[in-house]
């Protein structure tokens, strides 16, 4: 079922909520027309994050970008789902079958990447391509080690967990934002970019709780859809190992750097990054017409 949203707390005209069998109701914007791109988005963010790429490419695409359960704008509503990565990909394949459009060309950014490989390995039928920039999580190098984060990051996420809890909500941000790109990122972003990221502060805590699922050679055979992978120029060396290595691993993928970026490559470089999905769905497209 979706309803217009007609809260005045909701100030975008286009959001419209979707209720999932779960009895979750999500929220998303779904402007344009043509082949659906389903925008997956990561920490500290929801729909908003992907305004850059929906209004450039709902001209030629119908742009879907949801908002996960418990994050803005219905962060405080009665979730009673826990914040976990299964769940995220559970909700989400429950959304694409409720709006129909299956399979869609599912574009992930960071954990929100993660999202979405697991998507396209659990659920490959509602996948048509699959775009994974700066995908988080840890890489499974061989099948007897333990996956994990390194122990630095551990630390660090604890610090800003402790931070956001104890009140100090911007100081924690700037330190996990800047850990994810480079130092002085979260000074430097648009004004835009940290109203979000501060409404959707208490989700980080809620995340560092969780542990992704590891990259491995084994899953990555389970994706097989056409995937692209992206990182930027200056991306922390967690995320563009984590392309080198899938790109290597799934079987029907290509690679895109994204000259003069880092982690938030999508906001910084729109233009090239928009340009990365268009020749892809295009590409992938003519594959087929010739077949």
């Amino acid at each position: 079922m979706n309803t217009r949203a007609e809260l005045s707390t909701f100030a975008d005209p286009q959001l419209t909520f979707a209720t999932i069998p779960s009895g979750i109701s999500i929220p998303y914007v779904d402007i344009g027309s043509g082949e659906p791109l389903l925008f997956v988005h990561g920490s500290l963010c929801d729909y908003r994050f992907w305004d850059p790429q929906i209004n450039a490419l709902s001209s030629d695409f119908r742009c879907i970008a949801p908002s996960l359960s418990h994050y803005w704008p219905a962060a405080d509503a009665a979730i009673q789902s826990d914040f976990t990565i299964e769940n995220h990909v559970a909700e989400l394949a429950d959304f694409i079958v409720e709006l129909g459009p299956a399979p869609v060309h599912v574009i992930g950014h960071s954990r929100g990447a993660a999202v979405a490989f697991m998507l396209a390995h659990n659920c490959p039928h509602l996948v048509k391509t699959l775009t994974l920039a700066d995908p988080a999580g840890p890489l499974q190098l061989d099948q007897t080690g333990q996956a994990s984060l390194p122990a630095a990051v551990i630390a660090l996420r604890s610090k800003v967990a402790d931070l956001i809890e104890s009140g100090n909500v911007l100081d924690g941000l700037e330190m996990f934002v800047d850990s994810v790109s480079v130092p002085g990122s979260w000074r430097k972003s648009p004004e835009r970019f940290r109203r979000m990221a501060i409404d959707n502060a208490k989700t980080l805590p809620l995340q560092f709780r969780e542990e992704l699922p590891a990259y491995s050679y084994g899953a990555s055979l389970g994706i097989v859809s056409r995937t692209l992978l992206i990182d930027g120029q200056h991306s922390p060396h967690m995320y563009r190992n984590n392309v080198a290595k899938l790109a290597e691993w799934i079987g029907l993928a290509e690679r895109e750097t994204i000259s003069g970026a880092s982690h938030g490559m999508n906001v910084a470089k729109p233009a090239a990054f928009n340009r990365a999905i268009r020749s892809f769905i295009q590409s992938q497209n003519l594959e087929l017409s010739l077949v």
